[in-house]
């Protein structure tokens, strides 16, 4: 059946020239035929009739459609599979084997299959879907992954575009199966540059560790070595034992989640460092903090990643409202001199934003801090220079300066 041609407006059409994969609902989808279905692939024309892409349809959604290929393109099992080993090949020649067995595969629009990513996780493979337009291509999609990767199993995830709100809920539970080859175990140990991790595959929206902080870790652990400690928001505590791993005097691993800090714990026997260096505190972290100062506590180096959405008890954070209060409440039990390594991988917010949020902070304490270093996301999760959207990780380096 021939592939079905749409028209796009000029500004669509001027986008989708600059390398930009979306094509976001306006007036011209708005004359798209009202029979077009869920996921299909369709031509993308610009007003004049000059073919721009073949693309994945969303009806109905904001972003309406998908580029996959700047060319007429049968999106069949061969041609997913050219796109997995490109992609492949890309990790293979970034990230040194042996050391490192968890990474991500397939990087969504910066690997030319926008709206889906790939995980691996040993031997075991996560596929992720961030539009229902994917649903209709899984068995192919599936087949291509098994001929081309063969895992020893194959997961799918769903993300709905509202995962913080549902996770803050506790209605994250059904969003994940086994679409192909045997289970995971429960907890499954895997590799990262020489430490191990332990991840969850089956169950909710993560899996216990942020495969996009790999390299940021390894920069921490550098940076730990006879340090004290304290890592915020710190989830299952991967940043916890990269320190434990550099020599970090003491480490202060703090969350609101008793699970994550459990969690934790496990992270640092399955390291085979020693507890008594790791001490784990369950709270609110912004009440923490001003325990820790009323206890005239100081760190010499902190990590500190909260989520960009979250909720605990009455409270609310936000990166845009949360991030300069935070930084405020955090200088306090630094030492002068001391590092703080502070993160957002909130996509909406740039680098601009962020630090400006970070200068408030400071500002608020009457203090100053220097930029000692920034980065992003590592080689796995590339972005095309069209789309701006996917250099959406930001890690700052700082230094608090000395008082005079």
């Amino acid at each position: 059946m021939a592939m079905k041609r749409l028209k796009v407006g000029a500004e669509t059409a001027r986008q989708l020239s600059t390398g930009h994969p979306w094509v976001i609902a306006d007036r011209d989808t708005a004359r798209w035929p009202k029979s077009l279905g869920m996921g299909q692939v369709v031509g993308l024309e610009s007003p004049r009739g000059e073919f721009l892409a073949t693309a994945l349809a969303e009806p109905g959604a904001r972003i309406v459609a998908r580029c996959l290929d700047r060319q007429p393109a049968n999106i069949d099992r061969e041609w997913f599979r050219r796109r997995l080993r490109r992609a492949v090949e890309l990790r293979r020649a970034c990230i040194p084997s042996g050391r490192t067995e968890a990474m991500r595969l397939v990087n969504g629009e910066g690997d030319g299959l926008p709206g889906l990513t790939l995980d691996r996780y040993g031997d075991w493979l996560m596929l992720q879907f961030y539009t229902p337009a994917w649903q209709p291509h899984l068995d192919t999609l599936a087949a291509a992954i098994g001929q081309e990767l063969r895992p020893r199993g194959l997961y799918l995830k769903f993300r709905p575009q509202q995962t913080r709100e549902l996770a803050a809920k506790g209605g994250d539970g059904d969003l994940v199966r086994l679409v192909a080859g045997e289970p995971a175990p429960e907890l499954l140990p895997v590799r990262e540059n020489g430490l191990t991790f332990l991840v969850r595959l089956n169950e909710g929206l993560h899996t216990g560790l942020f495969l996009d902080q790999r390299d940021n870790r390894r920069r921490f652990q550098q940076a730990s070595r006879d340090r004290a400690v304290l890592n915020l928001f710190c989830f299952t505590g991967a940043f916890s034992v990269a320190a434990l791993a550099g020599g970090a005097a003491s480490v202060t691993s703090v969350d609101a989640s008793r699970s994550y800090l459990n969690w934790c714990r496990r992270h640092v026997e399955a390291n085979g460092l020693p507890q008594q260096r790791s001490e784990l505190v369950r709270g609110d972290c912004f009440q923490v903090l001003g325990r820790l100062a009323q206890q005239g506590r100081v760190f010499d180096l902190v990590f500190v990643d909260p989520p960009s959405f979250s909720t605990v008890g009455r409270g609310r954070f936000t990166t845009r409202r949360g991030t300069s209060e935070l930084v405020a409440a955090l200088l306090p039990v630094v030492r002068p001199g001391g590092i703080i390594f502070a993160c957002s991988n909130h996509q909406k917010v740039d680098w601009a934003e962020y630090l400006k949020e970070l200068r408030r902070g400071a500002a608020h304490s009457g203090r100053t801090l220097q930029v000692l270093g920034t980065w992003g996301q590592g080689p796995d999760f590339p972005f095309a220079v069209g789309f701006p959207e996917g250099r959406y990780l930001k890690c700052v380096q700082l230094r608090l300066e000395p008082e005079d």
